[in-house]
């Protein structure tokens, strides 16, 4: 069972087909440059020379990073401001041959972790995020998605969490991982304190390095690294488009 998925970027657009029963990529991803600057109908156009790379014709999920709501962008991180208000599935889908589903991009990693990855098989409350140039964060409640959650966006002692606490703070500011550490963990204890989660699931480039901080973490709830890495947008997209309801095209 096959799948397709791709990964808008503010920097990278990425796309693969996706082994659905496991949750793997079928051979070497395509990455293409994000078109600088990073307007809708340049990014279409590059989403559709990857599709089109591979002969790919059935459904496709692709990523935003943004608040998604019905296909249109109600916010968006790292890409121009232009693509606010926008509907996005509607652009993709005059390029591309099989139907669009967009869903923002830490909820597609989100999923890709609770199908496949860290957070298979368990009930509660789960939470990703996802640490970058921000934090991306993916709510499940009982391996439901609560869609669009901006958790990078709560307040921490007056300011944006992720100003403190994503991965880009860390290299901005030259800490180590022990004094980065601290901040997530003042970051945690907040988000604990509202969510009360039964499970932390912590992705981004940092997941690789997780021996490096997630063992100095003194929150509550157990924090363990996301196993699919760089490849879960991908492999989550092309797993929502393929189970959600198929959408009646514009032109019926």
């Amino acid at each position: 069972m096959q799948g397709f998925g791709v990964d808008i970027g503010g920097s990278g657009i990425k796309g693969c087909l996706v082994d659905l029963e496991h949750g793997r990529l079928i051979g070497e991803r395509v990455r293409i440059e994000t078109p600088q600057p990073s307007l809708p109908d340049p990014v279409y156009g590059v989403v559709a020379r990857i599709v089109d790379s591979f002969g790919w014709t059935g459904r496709v999920g692709v990523t935003f990073p943004g608040v998604m709501k019905h296909g249109v962008a109600h916010t968006a991180a790292n890409v121009d401001k232009s693509w606010i208000g926008t509907d996005v599935d509607a652009g993709l889908d005059a390029l591309i041959p099989g139907t669009v589903e967009t869903l923002n991009d830490a909820d597609a990693a989100g999923i890709a972790e609770m199908r496949y990855g860290a957070g298979r098989d368990r009930a509660g409350v789960v939470l990703m995020l996802t640490f970058g140039t921000g934090i991306g964060s993916a709510l499940f409640v009982d391996g439901h998605l609560v869609p669009n959650t901006e958790f990078g966006h709560i307040q921490v002692d007056g300011e944006d969490g992720e100003r403190q606490g994503a991965a880009a703070a860390r290299e901005r500011e030259d800490l180590s991982y022990p004094e980065w550490a601290r901040r997530v963990d003042r970051y945690l204890d907040v988000l604990e304190a509202g969510l009360w989660p039964d499970l932390i699931i912590v992705g981004g480039g940092v997941s690789k390095k997780a021996h490096k901080w997630v063992p100095l973490l003194s929150t509550r709830t157990p924090v363990v690294p996301a196993q699919l890495q760089n490849d879960a947008g991908i492999v989550g997209a092309a797993l929502a488009a393929h189970e959600r309801p198929e959408r009646e095209r514009p032109d019926g």
